[in-house]
């Protein structure tokens, strides 16, 4: 698989990550992985062992005997733990609330990396649109294009409330709070890779970042 098959999409929450590389997936003939609901299938693996998740040690043992596995088909994306779809269970708000704890741990980190890559390996000459945090700065830096998806702050939480129906002022927290944590985490922190493009999302629909990428990964392969 040459670099340019693989389409890296970073961003915190909000930005529209999921929707727009499923639909960029979709037109590319990609396949498609998301990062985030793998940390957040390790999660739910934590929360229901009974494991505090700041307990990095007892974490990284939980995550270690899990079985996370991503679907890759943009048209019907899911997660199993373990062999069970947990498709609900990573979007409530208990996983919401611990998921950058989770995350934070390193040996978590070093293991979902690793299972990414293997995953992104696998997807072959189709290619593959891979979302996430740490997509362009660690888990594939080869990546072609890097895209850093970006939005206001006040558009961002009204995105986020819109898709949970939860209230606009509380999401606003939330993703305060998750965008310390996962800027600040010694690793792999949130972070725009040096060579990524920033798109700001802020007044463009899901249709309009769509073409935008398209036109990315079309110049970045023409160059390639």
């Amino acid at each position: 698989m040459t670099h340019v098959d693989v389409v890296a999409l970073d961003g915190p929450s909000g930005t529209g990550k999921s929707t727009v590389s499923r639909r960029l997936a979709l037109r590319l003939g990609a396949r498609y992985l998301d990062t985030g609901s793998m940390y957040r299938a390790a999660t739910v693996a934590v929360l229901r062992s009974g494991v505090a998740p700041d307990d990095a040690a007892a974490v990284a043992r939980v995550v270690a005997a899990a079985q996370i596995t991503p679907s890759t088909d943009p048209a019907a994306p899911g997660i199993l733990l373990d062999g069970e779809p947990v498709d609900v269970a990573i979007r409530s708000a208990e996983v919401t609330a611990a998921v950058s704890a989770v995350s934070a741990v390193p040996a978590v980190r070093t293991q979902l990396v690793a299972l990414q890559r293997t995953v992104i390996a696998a997807a072959g000459t189709a290619g593959i649109v891979v979302e996430g945090r740490d997509i362009g700065s660690v888990v594939c830096p080869d990546a072609v294009p890097k895209v850093y998806l970006t939005a206001s702050a006040q558009v961002r939480a009204q995105r986020r409330a819109g898709e949970i129906g939860s209230d606009v002022s509380a999401v606003a927290a939330d993703i305060e709070r998750r965008d310390s944590l996962d800027s600040g985490r010694a690793v792999s922190p949130l972070a725009k890779a040096a060579d990524a493009i920033e798109l700001d999302t802020t007044h463009l629909d899901v249709d309009g970042v769509v073409d935008a990428l398209v036109d990315l990964v079309r110049k970045a392969r023409s160059d390639g």
